[in-house]
């Protein structure tokens, strides 16, 4: 479907001229209107066209000036300037403004139809060469640089490196929808490169956020969007804490051992995967969790049961055994005593 904007402020051509554009292919073309340039610049940020057909002579700003701002702001969007005057210098100025068409007042139908079908055979074929042209090893060099930035939350290069893609894709004039295809790309694989660390999860972060209105500048500002959050969700699951993951872990547990605390609420506190989690707390205290939790009841009973007026089964409780005879049982396998003989050791009948 491609989008016509006509501008004019004459009620009647501006009408007759979107029923004509249409009746060039009723199925693929949707036309609306505006008086001016001001109002054909307002409604650019609702709905954005493809084409725009604009007289010269209006109040408030004119053809001329209209063709200027959309050159400077919306380079994409395809220009046809209509103008009673056969005037040489219009058509000068209009050009120099990126205007591919100029048509000269009263058109006829089969001058626009013409236009019509030139205007989206161009794109069509503009299109095509831009996916063909645009080199897939600049998408993957962003990626590559893009994922360590953002995992190293290094803001400066996450900055730099979305600027180089927005002047980038300035510099090739992509159309806005190509443009929303391919952010919409890069950060899918974006998202995807992160979860294939294995250390978060980022199921909830289901896609780009939509631009506002399709302009091309609010598609780069829904990107740069889409990036600050995962950025913000990375720190959040770090909770803002640059401790390394395995200290923390360690004083989570030690504040902890009355409770039957599991590996999984551990990993989920850190915001961390629990196999990922596992692999690093082995790796670091060449033990693992269950091993170290057990080490440090052990050795928090052994200094309760240095304290005379603890009773055993409240010393069990304390350190995280419900089952007294389980805790009895795991106490002499660490340390070769049972609880009273250990007591026994230290003088304490």
């Amino acid at each position: 479907m491609y989008r016509i904007l006509v501008v004019d402020d004459e009620p009647m051509i501006r009408m007759g001229l979107a029923k004509l554009i249409t009746q060039a292919d009723p199925s693929m073309i949707q036309a609306d209107t505006a008086e001016n340039g001001i109002e054909a610049l307002e409604s650019i940020q609702t709905t954005r066209p493809d084409f725009i057909f604009t007289d010269i002579k209006m109040p408030k700003m004119d053809g001329l000036e209209l063709s200027k701002q959309l050159y400077e702001k919306y380079g994409d969007i395809t220009v046809v300037v209509i103008s009673g005057y056969g005037d040489f210098e219009y058509a000068q100025k209009c050009m120099s403004y990126g205007v591919k068409e100029y048509l000269l007042k009263p058109v006829t139908k089969s001058v626009v139809h013409h236009t019509m079908k030139k205007l989206m055979s161009d794109r069509k074929s503009m299109q095509e060469k831009q996916r063909m042209y645009f080199p897939l090893s600049k998408l993957e060099n962003w990626l590559e640089q893009l994922e360590l930035a953002v995992w190293h939350l290094q803001m400066n290069d996450i900055q730099a490196k979305l600027q180089e893609i927005e002047d980038y894709c300035n510099e090739r004039r992509l159309e806005a929808i190509q443009l929303q295809e391919l952010l919409n790309e890069l950060y899918a694989k974006l998202i995807k490169q992160l979860n294939g660390r294995d250390v978060y999860s980022f199921e909830s972060l289901a896609g780009m956020p939509e631009s506002e209105a399709g302009v091309k500048r609010n598609t780069f500002e829904g990107f740069r969007q889409a990036v600050d959050q995962t950025v913000k969700l990375i720190r959040e699951k770090r909770k803002g804490n640059a401790k390394e993951p395995v200290e923390e872990a360690k004083a989570y547990i030690e504040r902890n051992l009355s409770r039957d605390l599991s590996l999984d609420e551990v990993a989920d506190m850190l915001g961390l995967n629990p196999s990922y989690f596992s692999q690093l707390f082995k790796q670091m205290t060449d033990e693992t969790f269950v091993h170290y939790r057990i080490k440090k009841r052990m050795e928090k009973a052994k200094k309760l049961l240095a304290i005379p007026h603890y009773k055993i089964t409240d010393i069990s409780f304390e350190v995280g055994y419900a089952d007294h005879p389980h805790f009895t049982k795991t106490f002499k396998k660490v340390t070769g005593y049972t609880p009273s003989e250990y007591r026994e050791l230290l003088g304490i009948e």
